[in-house]
């Protein structure tokens, strides 16, 4: 198997190549949180394009995921084209910066089509824009995606594993219905409480208020598995915390691979303010506050940044007190070894970058929604890159590494309370 990337643009002699059209071959969505759409294919070029589905009008974003087969033996190139006008020249390549993700076993496992190294010797310049696959005559069937996907059955999986891997697992953790989508899936909650007693500190978890946000829902893994170590700091957070986990707040979104990211008429991470117009932000508005007594110690949201962004970073609150504690409770972090190396320089403290104010009225993200309204002390935000965080590469078992970095860290700062 072998890919290599495509710069700039393909001339008109280009679009037909020697051999004739790709007979057999079907690229479609059918896969797993699956999108694409097909513009064309000459050759053995398949123009394509992100489905941006319900993302508000004239905004581009850039997840994609498809399926390829009947390609054994093939090489084929395919080129991304621009499905709106609005999106900057320069920002408008979906592919990241170790290419494609790609799976040959039907998403067991990933891997990226370019390593940290080989990115390295490439010249720089703007980001491709086409990458061409050589497929193996054993390649029967191939995944790409812009990450490493992950779905409920993902999450279920990994639930099944620490069962059998943690006795502590059917004493402490119970399995949870938050609500059920417009489409009649299940919203997956996770509690997890010392029994017997009530815990001494209460924490908010989520992941996925954006759907394609995949790269973030490796580190909810390793956090909840770090939960659960038979080790001093597991052992101690779990008879003394009290998690409210909820892996896939956009539980549609993630399923049917939608963007998430500005969806119609708001999307999940924006409507805590007001009326939410979504199920699963409504549910966890009336739920929360009945579990935690009408106030949290610590919530933390999980996200993935922009296409190509490199920094692993904290968002900063507005408030001084939060942010006071968003730093220390980065130290403690920084000082813990992670695959990452974060910094807590890093953190974008409020009024840098896009960081800065807006009317709290018409909305409301949900790290301010458990500062302002849940009165959390700790309301953290953590960015992780997709790809390559502060140089590192991202992926499951790097991604799980620092899940458990944070679990690890989250402990120590709740002792020292």
């Amino acid at each position: 198997m072998k890919v290599q990337f495509v710069l700039a643009f393909l001339t008109a002699a280009a679009l037909v190549l020697p051999g004739g059209a790709a007979a057999g071959v079907v690229v479609d969505a059918n896969l797993p949180a699956g999108n694409i759409v097909v513009d064309k294919i000459e050759g053995d070029t398949v123009f394509l394009h992100q489905d941006l589905r319900d993302t508000t009008p004239d905004r581009w974003w850039f997840y994609f995921a498809f399926r390829v087969s009947g390609a054994e033996g093939r090489t084929l190139t395919f080129k991304f084209t621009n499905p709106t006008a609005a999106a900057k020249d320069e920002d408008r390549s979906p592919i990241g910066l170790l290419g494609p993700a790609i799976s040959t076993d039907r998403g067991a496992t990933w891997k990226w089509a370019l390593s940290p190294e080989q990115l390295k010797q490439k010249p720089k310049g703007r980001a491709p824009m086409s990458f061409t696959h050589v497929f193996a005559p054993s390649e029967t069937e191939v995944w790409f995606s812009f990450g490493m996907n992950y779905t409920a059955a993902d999450w279920l999986r990994s639930l099944s594993q620490l069962q059998k891997a943690a006795p502590s697992f059917a004493t402490h953790a119970r399995r949870e219905v938050l609500c059920s989508t417009r489409k009649n899936r299940s919203v997956e909650k996770l509690i997890i409480e010392p029994p017997g007693s009530p815990p001494r500190f209460r924490v908010f978890l989520t992941a996925r208020h954006h759907a394609c946000e995949m790269m973030a829902s490796y580190v909810l893994d390793g956090m909840v598995a770090g939960i659960f170590a038979d080790d001093p700091n597991g052992r101690w957070l779990r008879e003394n915390v009290g998690f409210f986990i909820v892996p896939f707040v956009d539980t549609d979104g993630v399923e049917d691979g939608d963007q998430g990211k500005m969806r119609r008429p708001r999307d999940h991470n924006t409507d805590y303010a007001g009326e939410s117009v979504h199920r699963e932000v409504a549910a966890i508005r009336a739920q929360l506050p009945e579990w935690s007594g009408g106030a949290l110690d610590i919530a933390i949201d999980l996200h993935c940044p922009y296409v190509r962004d490199r920094k692993l970073y904290q968002m900063g609150s507005h408030h001084e007190a939060a942010w006071v504690e968003q730093q220390r409770f980065g130290k403690i972090l920084e000082a813990t070894p992670n695959p990452f190396s974060y910094r807590q320089a890093d953190d974008m403290a409020f009024g840098t970058g896009f960081n800065k104010p807006r009317d709290y009225t018409q909305s409301m993200r949900v790290r301010e929604w458990a500062e302002l309204v849940m009165q959390a002390k700790l309301p953290a935000c953590i960015e992780i890159p997709y790809a390559l965080a502060n140089d590192h590469e991202v992926n499951p078992a790097s991604a799980r590494e620092f899940g458990r970095s944070i679990t690890a860290a989250l402990g120590e700062y709740l002792r020292k309370e």
